[in-house]
């Protein structure tokens, strides 16, 4: 476990922007309207050669537009008391204000090592300011997160108060939890943390940076990120929704599985069928997760079901289903439980007389329609990758192999294989004699 460093202080000082300054990436969403940030932002941070866990909080006296107060308020009290120290960040160019000296002496009570970070420390005016911080009783630490300047001295200052550790192991596993707003996502992932992660409510857009959280199951370390709740374009309003979109589709690119739920409450939405495609087209292996099913339950068959999703979502008709209520924890380990399942199946090997033997198999059962120019036909195939399964075909023209041909292929090989329940990527390439009259440039 790395030491746990929290960065607090009122709305607006720069509280994410030092966080992705040190991070040297874009991670918690910026932006200049105040309140962006609700749940707690971690991530582990290298500062020289050591790491700590570097976490991002609310700002502290918001007041929030969708009345969350309270939620993010317990955000923050949440990520004080699992702290092993506090940067405590202020902003330079407004100077002192009776905000921070109320939230220093708040801070005291919590009996912690607190390092003061002046931020925002651009200007001759506002580093002339830096000073008058020491009224707050905690060294003042000039920085300024937009140009990384600083940096290296504020770290310092935090290494002399925590053990940080070496560089934390890569995660077995990376899981997106994804979905359209309000069909449960945050209360998924708090029963996997095991403590509240991620706000829950009834508004949607509750949630808006991708929330990380790492638990350890089976010996193994997973990393499973909550996402905001993945709109249509036409209601995207603003930086702040449109940031949170791009994160929630960032998460599903760099996972290796995805868990996909849907409020079995209520019909299969175009917002549904958007996230279905987007992972169809990140050839991702996914968990389908019928959630809420507490309130559904009796009232429909679990196959009937099944098979309404799979008519609703044809191009993810062959990933399993879990049946879940996130709110009371049922069955939401089974669904982690099935995504490592996948996650090894996308991690299959076969050999190219398996698979040239399935494809012989394939060409006696289906026999396209005579085309005037020429049939397709397949001269060998081998599996080229993993993550996912990536088969070359070798033919006689690709661009005779027609879509209902190659979804038959792709659905034949996956019975066939054992990829039953995960995407395949099949490359056709031409296969050019070495006495063409028109070879392959």
């Amino acid at each position: 476990m790395l030491p746990v460093v929290s960065i607090v202080g009122r709305p607006n000082v720069g509280k994410s922007s030092l966080l992705n300054a040190f991070l040297r990436k874009r991670f918690a969403i910026v932006d200049d309207m105040a309140g962006v940030t609700r749940d707690r932002v971690a991530a582990p941070v290298r500062i020289d050669e050591k790491w700590v866990e570097m976490v991002d909080t609310g700002g502290i006296g918001i007041v929030d537009t969708q009345q969350l107060e309270e939620h993010v308020e317990a955000q923050i009290q949440q990520a004080i008391e699992i702290s092993d120290a506090l940067i405590f960040v202020v902003d330079g160019r407004e100077g002192l204000t009776a905000m921070d000296t109320e939230i220093a002496k708040a801070l005291r009570n919590f009996d912690l090592p607190i390092v003061l970070a002046v931020n925002k420390v651009e200007s001759r005016e506002a580093e002339a300011s830096v000073g008058e911080f020491g009224a707050l009783g905690f060294e003042p630490h000039p920085v300024s997160a937009m140009d990384k300047a600083g940096l290296g001295a504020l770290g310092d200052a935090v290494l002399e108060h925590v053990n940080a550790g070496p560089a934390p192991a890569d995660p077995t596993l990376k899981v997106a939890v994804v979905g359209r707003v309000n069909v449960g996502k945050s209360t998924f992932l708090n029963q996997l943390a095991g403590s509240v992660r991620s706000i829950v409510s009834e508004i949607p857009g509750t949630t808006r940076d991708t929330v990380d959280v790492r638990i350890k199951k089976d010996g193994r370390t997973l990393l499973i990120t909550d996402t905001a709740g993945l709109k249509r374009e036409a209601s995207v309003q603003g930086s702040v929704d449109f940031y949170a979109q791009r994160r929630a589709e960032q998460a599903i690119k760099r996972a290796e599985v995805c868990v996909l739920l849907l409020d079995c409450t209520d019909e299969i939405t175009r917002g549904d069928r958007k996230i279905g495609r987007m992972i169809e087209e990140s050839v991702k292996p996914v968990v389908i997760v019928a959630n809420k099913w507490d309130l559904a339950d009796g009232e429909m068959e679990m196959e009937a079901y099944a098979s309404y999703v799979a008519k609703k979502l044809p191009g993810l008709h062959f990933a399993p289903m879990v049946f879940c209520t996130a709110r009371d924890g049922r069955n939401v380990l089974a669904a982690i439980d099935t995504a490592q399942a996948l996650a090894k199946q996308s991690k299959e090997r076969v050999s190219t007389p398996k698979i040239n033997q399935a494809l012989e198999r394939a060409r006696t059962d289906f026999n396209p329609p005579v085309r005037l120019r020429g049939n397709p036909k397949i001269f060998y195939g081998t599996q080229t990758d993993v993550n996912p399964p990536t088969i070359m075909l070798f033919v006689n023209d690709p661009r005779i192999f027609r879509p209902g041909f190659r979804r038959f292929l792709e659905n034949r090989l996956r019975e066939e294989l054992p990829f039953k329940e995960i995407p395949l990527r099949l490359v056709y390439k031409r296969r050019r004699s070495l006495f063409s009259k028109h070879p392959q440039r």
